[in-house]
């Protein structure tokens, strides 16, 4: 099912977002913080089956300054870096079945309001439950927010008038907040066009006892 955003953001940059239910079994990247501070990132879904890192294309870790961090690849994870401070992100690609062209934005920490991904979840205060939509820049109204966590409890966030979702948080574990948009348009890659082009935006956080 697509539900398009407002009339005027569909005219500036020509995005529809999907509203894509746990049933579809829709794939994405998402980022764990580990308990020696490395990050890891994961293809896939958080409780069905993983991808190997390889499925993914250029993959690029960085943080909000735009400092690159190491990535080493292992059988079935992307280990970023060391123990460092902020918020990580990482950015990948992937061509899927039929020849959708899928943009992986992963993000993990909800301590930075600004968004630095083309499309990002961010919260509207630090390590705050309220979190708005980014798409360049600008801030638009997710359809839907789909929410899943490693207590294998789910939710589907619907937005509020001024367009945020409020998450709540009952119990502690790891929260991922998940979010595909689909661009209106082609993208040529190395004379190769795609007319199917999604973006699909994760949000990864702990909660603590």
């Amino acid at each position: 099912m697509r539900i398009s955003l407002a009339k005027s953001f569909l005219s500036v940059v020509g995005i529809t977002m999907l509203a894509v239910s746990f049933s579809a079994h829709a794939e994405y990247v998402w980022l764990e913080r580990e308990v020696n501070g490395a990050t890891s990132a994961y293809i896939g879904e958080l409780d069905g089956t993983r991808l190997a890192p390889t499925a993914i294309i250029a993959p690029r870790a960085y943080l909000a300054d735009g400092k690159d961090l190491p990535l080493t690849t292992e059988a079935e994870r992307l280990v970023i870096g060391s123990a460092v401070k902020g918020d990580v992100r990482l950015v990948a690609s992937r061509v899927g079945e039929k020849g959708i062209l899928n943009y992986y934005q992963a993000k993990n920490g909800r301590s930075e309001i600004k968004a630095v991904n083309d499309l990002e979840l961010v919260p509207t205060e630090a390590n705050g439950n309220t979190f708005k939509l980014v798409w360049k820049g600008n801030t638009v109204a997710a359809s839907q927010v789909n929410v899943d966590t490693s207590e294998g409890w789910r939710r589907v966030l619907k937005p509020a008038k001024d367009g945020t979702v409020t998450l709540v948080t009952p119990f502690p574990g790891r929260y991922l907040l998940e979010v595909t948009a689909r661009i209106n348009g082609s993208v040529t890659i190395d004379g190769k066009k795609y007319e199917d082009v999604r973006h699909t935006a994760t949000l990864t956080f702990e909660v603590k006892n």
